[in-house]
């Protein structure tokens, strides 16, 4: 069976015709009726609204089913596993499931939670493959598992623009089609929809990796980025930093953000990260001088900015406690659906409130 583990569902408050919810409860909802045979749990679980409530249901329902794929948000996924195997008394999933074979995932890059589905599903023929679905639209999916990028969906009823990230919020940006864009740059993304959506920046940016087929990666967000000097660091630098920090280390990361320490009389500025490590380093100043300088490498303006320490120093590191993002998340009422950890901010609102929570 498949368990797709999707977002609430409630009553609309427009008119009974009207669906109001999460789409991925309301896209669960209206699945065709011979779609409903092959899924798992009830719909009357499925579609909760209270989160926590809702796992403990969907763990101790789904346990005795054969499921054999597997379909959400990883982070929230990973809280149904880890309560499943908390359940069950095992480390390996495979003996819940041992038909399990594929997990199809979104809504956050996969790069920081690979590592964990591998330590709880202990199998070389395990398969992930990424989607790239928003509430405007379905963009693209992962047609080839030896690669990570995505091919784009140019038949879905959506015309796509293209606005270089420098270009973002400036009066009149620079806006290219899929014919124009260059390989290995980055991108706002913006579409325009046979559902009515005219010119509409989604708040995502792609790095294009391959223009026959027409292929891109999310790289991360327009809003979600840090630029306390210049140096413009954006998702998908901060999580090809961590990677390789983490391999050379054998450190696991659960969750993180990072924002800008602004500078004063006394410092120059540089970034904060807080990270939830599942797996922390042994020594935790040589995990942050690999971050440094895997950022470094991945990214030139921070490169030139950490020059002699001219304009940014080191970053700094807090390791914080295990649960602060869930117990932070559940005080904003965000758990569970498509509710995401920011990665990164360019002020410190995120990180203020979470260091009040330490």
């Amino acid at each position: 069976k498949a368990l797709i583990l999707g977002g609430s569902h409630q009553i609309s408050n427009i008119n009974s015709e009207a669906f109001f919810g999460d789409l991925s409860a309301i896209l669960i909802q209206n699945m065709p009726f011979w779609a409903h045979f092959r899924r798992t749990p009830d719909l009357s679980i499925t579609l909760m609204d209270e989160w926590e409530e809702k796992i403990e249901l969907m763990a101790k329902a789904t346990m005795v089913d054969d499921v054999t794929n597997l379909s959400g948000v990883p982070s929230w996924t990973l809280v149904l596993i880890k309560r499943i195997l908390e359940i069950a008394g095992t480390n390996n999933i495979l003996d819940v499931w041992p038909n399990l074979e594929l997990f199809i995932h979104g809504g956050v890059s996969f790069v920081p939670y690979r590592d964990q589905f591998k330590q709880l599903i202990k199998s070389p023929n395990m398969r992930y493959m990424e989607t790239y679905n928003a509430s405007e639209g379905f963009f693209a999916l992962q047609d080839n598992p030896a690669r990570d990028d995505m091919l784009l969906m140019l038949d879905y009823g959506i015309f796509y623009e293209f606005v270089p990230l420098e270009d973002v919020g400036l009066p009149n940006p620079r806006c290219y089609t899929v014919d124009d864009v260059e390989v290995d740059k980055n991108y706002a993304l913006v579409i325009s929809t046979n559902a009515g959506l005219w010119r509409y920046m989604i708040g995502d940016t792609v790095k294009v990796t391959s223009k026959i087929p027409f292929k891109i990666k999310i790289s991360g967000r327009t809003k979600h980025f840090i630029n306390a000097a210049g140096e413009e660091v954006i998702i998908d630098n901060a999580e090809k930093a961590l990677k390789i920090a983490c391999e050379r280390t054998g450190a696991l990361i659960k969750e993180y953000t990072a924002g800008p320490i602004y500078p004063n009389s006394d410092r120059k500025g540089s970034h904060q990260w807080l990270i939830e490590f599942d797996n922390e380093p042994n020594d935790m100043a040589h995990f942050i001088e690999l971050l440094d300088k895997s950022l470094q490498s991945v990214n030139s303006d921070y490169e030139a900015k950490r020059y002699k320490d001219l304009n940014l120093e080191a970053p700094t590191i807090i390791s914080v406690r295990k649960g602060l993002f869930y117990d932070w998340l559940k005080m904003k009422g965000k758990l569970g659906g498509q509710h995401k950890i920011p990665r990164l901010a360019n002020n410190r609102d995120y990180l203020d409130d979470l260091l009040k929570m330490l």
